[in-house]
């Protein structure tokens, strides 16, 4: 890549996030490559071969980590794509009673999954981007080596007869192959059409 497009695209994704998230190493790290001519290929003989086969299993095991460390990364990363989601437009106004009434619930129900579930299947997950315009998806919680979703998360905008608008919170589960829709609650917006999620001022 390009060492100006890698700068251009470190600093779009700083300004994008305000801050608040460091970008990936990969766009910060300016990576030379090697002319071919210095390159020299390693010869391995069977023990060094088994050798480094040890030596990434030992890595791995390392690398793995604890559920309760699994639960506090996802319940940093679910709390943060909710607010990427309702923007600073309906992010303002839901925000109190989101983390009052909806947040809790979430980390519960994640916090059960994690615990209580296959532990393979919830050892490797990772959380997807949330969806803007329109879109109810806040972010679904996937199995990085399958890339299938395990419990998906959502909005559901609702317009009620004399009443208004309501934001429904609610998840789905890969028991029922994401069938049944799961509530989590409900915040009222008002009588007027809420802006598209991810809607800044």
């Amino acid at each position: 890549m390009n060492k100006w497009l890698r700068k251009s695209l470190f600093i779009l994704f700083s300004i994008a996030t305000f801050g608040l998230v460091t970008p990936p190493a990969s766009l910060a790290a300016v990576q030379e490559k090697p002319a071919e001519d210095s390159v020299t290929k390693p010869t391995f003989s069977n023990e060094n071969e088994h050798a480094l086969l040890s030596d990434n299993i030992d890595v791995e095991q390392q690398v793995s980590l604890s559920k309760d460390e699994i639960i506090d990364s996802l319940l940093f990363e679910a709390e943060q794509k909710s607010f990427s989601k309702f923007g600073d437009k309906i992010g303002d106004v839901i925000q109190d009673e989101f983390k009052k009434v909806i947040l809790p619930k979430m980390e519960e129900v994640i916090t059960y999954y994690v615990n209580v579930e296959d532990d393979e299947l919830f050892e490797h997950v990772e959380i997807s981007k949330p969806s803007g315009g329109t879109g109810e998806k806040i972010f679904h919680i996937y199995n990085t080596q399958t890339g299938e979703d395990v419990l998906r998360f959502h909005v559901r905008r609702e317009n009620r007869p004399l009443e208004g608008y309501w934001f429904n919170f609610h998840y789905h589960s890969y028991h029922d192959s994401f069938q049944s829709h799961i509530d989590l609650g409900s915040i009222y917006w008002n009588k007027n059409t809420p802006p598209n999620w991810m809607s800044y001022h």
